[in-house]
């Protein structure tokens, strides 16, 4: 049996297995759904994400030299600190009584952070019980840790590897689409959280005809685009997959001649009602592709010196993480100076808010319809969702994991006192 097969079986089964009694499977894909799933089953089940991969969580500037901040990623609940440069991060959750240490921040000393209730104190870097504030001996002390979360910075980002505490973490090349980590890429972006499951974050970002939404975007004057109405599929081999090894594993959507038809022009029962953007001097993208675990890459985009990343992470099961990014070959740091000027003047407004803001409310008016998992059976997809359909079999063929009831922590419950904060 496959490790997704396994994992599968565990989401479904596993319901009541649950370690620190968080949640139970309410919030998961009933298994009487999953049964009558024909395509993508373990796609469908992972509605909190899929386990064992490298998620980016945060933009590396947003963590300041000894601040710590609290997360939530596929359910989990995370704390993250920067100390001497580097972020470690452990699980949000005290050994002791469950509750969450960040619910009252209280660091006595640079590495550690000590539970507001009654004093118990872990070390970031290893997640170690290291003392008990205000108990001077207990056999616990040095025997118990906190799951400790594998982190790396890379182009501006934090990602954190989520996963089981034997499962050796791949390199980050495996889990981003290719480009995304060259020597030579800048990098530019925002994040914010958006109300729909990851699913329906990735599926309206891969979608071959969601540019309708688009159709009075500000950025197809701005950057002077010939924009579809939409993109129709011509056959088989209009799309295409990665599984390799040794790299990440994603679907393309080939826009090679012959494969994929463009539509300018609407017509509704003979009569030609709209038309798309077609006399724009920019002709791109030439492919869009999909990655595990949640990354969409569209190349060139929305200029030919430009490629937007993006990742869809799941926060829980109705919230995602829209993680938008923006890269640019620059030479040298006059380049990136100048680019990152024009990201902020330009293509923070017009596309990364301008453009995709369309696609945010979109999801957000989707959501409902899958909100209790029934809509995955009642959906009528036709053949430009052929790439999608693509993306849900290798997801499920591919994916190291599911997340499910087990790993969840119960939502945070937020405090109106301040942290305290005594950073040495």
């Amino acid at each position: 049996m496959s490790d997704i097969s396994v994992s599968l079986k565990h989401s479904i089964a596993g319901a009541n297995a649950r370690q620190g009694g968080a949640v139970s499977s309410a919030g998961f894909v009933d298994e009487s759904i999953l049964e009558r799933v024909r395509v993508g089953r373990a796609y469908v089940a992972a509605k909190y994400g899929f386990r064992n991969h490298w998620y980016p969580a945060l933009f590396g500037a947003e963590l300041a030299e000894g601040e710590a901040r609290a997360l939530t990623l596929l359910g989990e609940n995370i704390l993250v600190k920067r100390i001497d440069g580097a972020v470690h991060a452990i699980r949000d959750r005290c050994l002791h009584r469950g509750v969450p240490l960040s619910t009252q921040l209280e660091c006595y000393t640079r590495n550690t952070v000590t539970c507001w209730y009654h004093g118990f104190t872990y070390r970031f870097d290893d997640g170690v019980l290291c003392a008990i504030a205000g108990t001077k001996d207990s056999a616990v002390v040095g025997r118990k840790k906190l799951h400790v979360y594998p982190v790396v910075e890379a182009k501006g980002l934090v990602f954190v590897f989520v996963g089981d505490a034997d499962f050796t973490p791949p390199p980050l090349a495996h889990d981003v689409p290719p480009g995304f980590l060259d020597d030579e890429l800048v990098v530019r972006g925002k994040a914010r959280t958006v109300a729909a499951n990851w699913r329906i974050g990735a599926e309206n970002g891969f979608d071959s005809t969601h540019i309708f939404i688009h159709k009075h975007s500000v950025l197809i004057e701005d950057a002077d685009l010939a924009l579809p109405l939409g993109l129709q599929p011509q056959g088989r081999h209009a799309f295409k997959t990665s599984v390799s090894d040794d790299g990440p594993k994603g679907v393309f959507d080939n826009f090679g001649p012959g494969e994929v038809m463009p539509v300018f022009t609407a017509t509704i029962e003979g009569e030609e009602v709209l038309h798309g953007a077609m006399h724009g001097g920019n002709r791109v993208p030439q492919d869009i592709s999909m990655w595990l675990p949640c990354a969409l890459r569209v190349r060139p985009w929305p200029v030919p010196e430009l490629t937007q990343f993006e990742w869809y992470v799941p926060i829980d099961g109705e919230q995602h993480l829209y993680l938008q990014t923006l890269g640019k070959r620059c030479a040298n740091e006059a380049e990136a100076a100048e680019f990152d000027a024009e990201f902020q003047r330009r293509w923070l407004p017009k596309a990364l808010d301008g453009f995709n803001d369309d696609d945010v409310w979109a999801r957000e008016a989707t959501q409902p319809f899958y909100a209790d998992d029934s809509g995955w059976l009642k959906e009528q997809l036709f053949e430009p969702d052929g790439n999608i359909v693509e993306w849900r079999k290798l997801a499920s063929a591919h994916a190291r994991g599911i997340q499910a009831p087990q790993h969840i922590d119960a939502p945070r419950r937020p405090r109106a006192h301040p942290s305290t904060e005594n950073p040495s």
